[in-house]
């Protein structure tokens, strides 16, 4: 489980398609202190750690991403030097600054705009139509491994605003309009849906 609170921005190392896709992401996270099989959550993705080191560049860990995770992630669009959000997995008395984010990614959205309104950014996002049924104003959302709250609603379309705080140690600041995005919807709202159809 993870909170959608972005503890440091990776970089894509290295891209290798094996049976999976191999992916090497260096990290200002000490390597010495990532257990193999450790989550994290790469761009929102929950990945396993399936090697870990450190050398001149600094401390890595690689993951696998399954072809399952590829056609249902924006992880394909990955290539050497992309910055990616991490986020290591909750332990227990850990602060919840964010949401309860579980890492399994529901779909894609698309950026369709930015606009800067005071000091923050007006990002409008269009999710898939099976995923806008559980985006409401005021709710929860995970994109790109980051908790955001909804601010308005039209069909599937959605924004958000991001203050200087969040584009500065997440990589929204280089996201923008066409860009594809890890669309984790809030647990709750699944829950709630469902029983509303059961009801």
């Amino acid at each position: 489980m993870f909170t959608g609170i972005v503890t440091d921005i990776g970089t894509i190392r290295a891209v290798e398609m094996r049976g999976d896709l191999r992916v090497r992401i260096g990290t200002a996270y000490d390597p010495a202190g990532i257990d193999l099989g450790a989550s994290i959550a790469c761009d929102g993705c929950c990945l396993t750690v399936v090697d870990r080191g450190a050398d001149g560049a600094g401390g890595w860990f690689d993951v696998d991403v399954s072809a399952e995770s590829l056609s249902k992630t924006a992880l394909g669009d990955w290539a050497e030097g992309r910055r990616v959000n991490l986020e290591r997995a909750l332990r227990v008395g850990d602060e919840l600054g964010g949401h309860i984010v579980s890492g399994h990614v529901d779909g894609v959205a698309e950026i369709v705009g930015a606009q800067p309104e005071g000091d923050s950014m007006r990002l409008r996002f269009r999710a898939p139509e099976a995923l806008a049924k559980f985006i409401a104003p005021k709710g929860s959302v995970a994109l790109q491994g980051c908790s955001l709250t909804v601010n308005e609603v039209e069909g599937a379309e959605f924004g958000v605003n991001l203050i200087p705080h969040t584009r500065e140690v997440t990589t929204f600041g280089e996201r923008g309009a066409g860009d594809r995005v890890n669309l984790e919807v809030d647990t709750m709202a699944r829950y709630v849906a469902r029983l509303r159809e059961a009801g």
